[in-house]
């Protein structure tokens, strides 16, 4: 029995836009300054909860609380820095 011939056709790959890449400068700018805010605001927030536990109205209410804050807006830091390019 004859073998059939083996057609290849050459693979095309769907063309992209020139408009879709994302260049260097196209980078999500504000990501790094808002990183880095949430760091600084959620280490002094720590800082100042432990240096000035009862001096300070707001944080001697929230006690433990403090920590969380803290923590939190370094977690949220964590999560602009994902999307820095």
């Amino acid at each position: 029995m004859p073998k059939s011939h083996n057609r290849k056709r050459p693979l095309r790959l769907p063309r992209r836009e020139p408009s879709e890449f994302r260049g260097p400068g196209r980078a999500k700018r504000w990501a790094a300054p808002l990183m880095l805010t949430c760091w600084l605001l959620g280490l002094i927030w720590v800082v100042l909860y432990y240096v000035l536990q009862q001096d300070l109205p707001f944080t001697g209410d929230l006690g433990g609380w403090n920590l969380v804050i803290g923590m939190g807006l370094i977690a949220v830091g964590f999560v602009f820095a994902t999307q820095w390019e």
